[in-house]
């Protein structure tokens, strides 16, 4: 019996079955008459929209505004909110899947609202303005225009409108046209239905086909929410419904009525025509189920697994009956093994033994009747069935030794969510499967735009769903629509989210400062802990000195430089460094950035600004070293000079910079008037050069104005002479009696250049040395006797013998060398 009641308002339309669940009654007030209104349903349960059909003629009512607005209502007749609206004739109300309404004026402008009122805009263009918009189509995130030229214009995303327009239609009266979702076509782009003449074109960025069918024109043209179908209704009242493709016709319906319907729509999968007053679900062989609406108008809203009938008194849900339900209460259900565990429970509550006895006669199949009561649970609107099932599924999964509880106990959970959003307060009757197309995430977000914070933060702590986003929803609100203090709300806010994690001040700070509340807005930016999300407001709020206070207690680098770098770009620079002045830190950023990229210019105003003269010089003597000529260079080091001038500390640099300017000022000098370039070398090489090149001189000269040493310009010398191989000036030297370096760099350097002979010459001038030195220096000069004359002088017959070996004892360098010691070194 409870089978046969569930199953009393069944309608079949073929083998297929058909159920109407009744949701809310007394939608909505007797002087509300729907008839006169264009309804647009959000997906998903969403929001209704109601626009004044302004082809209609209404009577004044007394009492009732005069002024247009556009209406959002709950399924359960709650109203949401009043939008007013000016902007001139509405030609498109659609809304996207995270129900937010668009509105399409006739020239061209679309607006965005959210549940709160709040919207964007954007112009459709591509002359828009100009020819106008003549109907519009929605989905997922994107619409179609038609415009007054037969051009399409799409829009892909809202959040980033970019309007472009569709391949251009064929010349000729457009009698209707839908749209494919991107989601549904293998180009991944929008693709339409047009019908024109008696065919239909299949038209998309790029190119318009012609899918040659020749039962047109079609007064109406629908496209099933899943691609698939497409349902053409044409002006004899047949509605043909083929695959999306046109290669199959699935069937031919005469509808027998030559009066236009008001709806072609869809019932899931299943095609749904409505007109006034009836509604009908049409399938093959002109089979169809009707349903009649006495003295009322009926509209039809499509969902992915139905469709939702909304009239003044009731809203309903048209829907396939889903297979698990089937399975528990059709026709055919009373032998299986779900609607017999159906029945063993109502035995069990009258304690009768039968129930055993049905248990037994499944037990074979009892898992599978357990996975069935409990899916059948879920697709009941009627909370007694509910209950009945997952009794019946629960009686069940005692009986078995191993069951996997898990897919009970999501549905028991989603049931409760599902069950608490159906209440008439909240009005979103929800089906099991739309619940998970949408989410449990964003259930929680559209209960946030209605206001709905308590039943959110319920639904998210038992869905074990993040909750800051909730709270921080809730501040938002507390900000712009509270009446109170700025003090009492900051309060209040700050009490409430204390303690509760990822909280993010800084957006709520930010809805107060958009609000026109700035000193609200500050003040709970005190209470964010994350540098990063305060410094951007606080720059919006032109609070410029406290974001760089707050970028520098952050500590982060990045941030502070980010800081500085909008600071420097807003100020003028006097009054940028007069922010800095007092900020060390920030300062010091300043100088090491303007020094990492060479802005010598920021750094001499910082320098100069903060009167640090050192500094400032050292910025012209960098740049003096980069100047390509000697001439500027000199230019450059005056003025760090003057930079350093009455500066008593740094005498010994003063003293640096004039002579390297004097020194530049020369080298220009002798780049012009001599014959080789001098640029770039020191004093000791610029000496040597001009001495090497024979500017004896203008080397003199050097060594007066520099004052360099004497041993120091002996040594210069001594290098450049021997350089040039200048040996007779060299040689010339040696006979002068004393050397400020000795004699022995005169010895080395020239018998590192390849003249022994003249080497030789140093060496008995050598003072100083170690006994023996002489010995080997007449040795590398290839002197072998004379060195040997210096072994039997100095008496050392180790020395004698190595080189007496060396020169061979048969050889005439080695008789002369035996013979020089045979006096002295005679044999024992």
């Amino acid at each position: 019996m409870d089978t046969l009641h569930a199953r009393a308002d069944w309608e079949s339309v073929g083998d297929r079955w058909f159920r109407k669940t009744q949701q809310y009654t007394k939608v909505f007030d007797q002087d509300l008459d729907l008839d006169n209104y264009v309804v647009a349903g959000a997906p998903y349960a969403g929001a209704l929209a109601l626009w004044r059909d302004e082809t209609k003629i209404l009577a004044h009512q007394p009492g009732a505004s005069s002024k247009p607005s556009i209406d959002i209502y709950s399924l359960a007749g709650k109203k949401i909110r009043a939008i007013p609206w000016d902007r001139g004739a509405v030609k498109g109300l659609g809304w996207s899947d995270d129900e937010s309404l668009l509105v399409v004026t006739a020239d061209g402008n679309v607006r965005c609202y959210d549940l709160q009122g709040d919207f964007s805009s954007f112009s459709l263009g591509h002359g828009a303005d100009n020819y106008g918009v003549e109907s519009c189509r929605f989905y997922n995130n994107g619409m179609v225009a038609l415009l007054g030229n037969n051009t399409f214009v799409t829009v892909s995303s809202y959040a980033e409108p970019r309007p472009r327009p569709l391949a251009k239609a064929p010349e000729g009266e457009i009698h209707s046209w839908a749209i494919i979702s991107p989601d549904h076509t293998l180009s991944r782009s929008v693709e339409l239905l047009l019908s024109l003449g008696s065919t239909v074109f299949i038209l998309d960025a790029v190119d318009c086909e012609d899918r040659m069918v020749d039962f047109g024109p079609f007064t109406h043209i629908s496209v099933s929410p899943d691609g698939r179908y497409a349902n053409l209704y044409g002006v004899n009242g047949q509605a043909r419904v083929i695959s999306s493709d046109f290669q199959d016709i699935l069937f031919v319906h005469d509808s027998d009525s030559r009066t236009p319907p008001k709806y072609v729509e869809w019932c899931g999968s299943d095609a749904l025509i409505a007109w006034e007053d009836e509604v009908h679900i049409i399938g093959p062989g002109n089979q169809s189920s009707s349903y009649i609406y006495d003295s009322t108008r009926v509209h039809v809203v499509s969902e992915y697994d139905g469709a939702r009938l909304i009239t003044n008194d009731y809203c309903e849900f048209l829907e396939r009956v889903p297979d698990d339900t089937l399975q528990v209460f059709g026709h055919a259900s009373e032998s299986s093994p779900a609607s017999i565990l159906l029945d063993a429970v109502g035995q069990l509550e009258i304690e009768s033994p039968k129930a055993d006895d049905y248990i037994q006669l499944i037990r074979p199949n009892l898992t599978e009747a357990v996975d069935t009561c409990v899916n059948a649970a879920g697709r009941e609107f009627d909370t007694k069935w509910q209950k009945r099932l997952l009794k019946a599924a629960s009686f069940g999964k005692s009986v078995l030794d191993i069951y996997n509880s898990d897919d009970f106990v999501d549905m028991c959970e989603t049931l409760r969510v599902l069950n608490a959003v159906r209440d008439h307060q909240v009005g979103m009757p929800l089906s099991f499967e739309q619940y998970h197309r949408l989410t449990p995430e964003k259930l929680v977000q559209r209960l946030l735009n209605r206001h709905d914070y308590l039943l959110a933060l319920k639904i998210a702590g038992y869905l074990k769903l993040p909750s800051d986003r909730i709270y921080v929803h809730w501040a938002c609100s507390k900000v712009r629509i509270g009446d109170e203090d700025d003090d009492t709300i900051c309060r209040v806010v700050v009490d409430r989210l204390s303690g509760k994690p990822g909280i993010s001040f800084e957006e709520i700070a930010r809805a107060a400062y958009h609000e026109g509340r700035g000193r609200l807005a500050t003040e709970l930016l005190n209470h964010e802990p994350r540098g990063g999300r305060q410094v951007p407001l606080l720059l919006d709020m032109e609070e410029d000195e406290l974001a760089l206070d707050k970028s520098i207690e952050s500590g982060d680098t990045d941030l502070v430089l980010y800081v500085l770098l909008k600071l420097k770009k807003k100020l003028p620079l006097a009054a940028f460094f007069r922010v800095i002045n007092a900020r060390p830190t920030a300062t010091a950023m300043v100088e090491a950035s303007a020094i990492q990229e060479a802005d010598n210019t920021l750094l001499k105003d910082l320098y100069y600004q903060d009167d640090r003269r050192v500094d400032g010089a050292l910025v012209f003597i960098r740049e003096s070293l980069n100047q390509p000529d000697a001439r500027t260079a000199s230019d450059k080091l005056a003025l760090a000079a003057k930079l350093l001038a009455d500066t008593k500390e740094a005498n010994l640099e003063l003293h640096a910079l004039n002579q390297t300017t004097m020194l530049l000022r020369l080298q220009a000098a002798f780049d012009r008037d001599l014959t080789d370039t001098f640029s770039g070398l020191s004093v000791d090489e610029t000496l040597f050069k001009l001495i090497r090149l024979g500017y004896n001189s203008q080397a003199k000269k050097i060594q007066n104005d520099f004052k360099v040493p004497e041993k120091v310009a002996w040594w210069i010398r001594l290098r450049a002479l021997v350089a040039k191989r200048e040996w007779n000036e060299i040689e010339d030297t040696s006979k002068q009696r004393k050397s400020p370096i000795g004699w022995e760099p005169f010895f080395n350097l020239t018998l590192q250049a390849g003249n022994p002979r003249l080497a030789a010459v140093f060496i008995p001038k050598c003072t100083g040395l170690e006994p023996g030195e002489t010995i080997i220096m007449y040795e590398k000069c290839g002197m072998r006797v004379r060195a040997a004359e210096e072994a039997v002088r100095l008496r050392d017959q180790g020395a004698w013998q190595r080189l007496l070996e060396a020169a061979g004892r048969g050889s005439q360098e080695g008789r002369e060398i035996e013979r020089l010691g045979a006096t002295v070194f005679s044999k024992k």
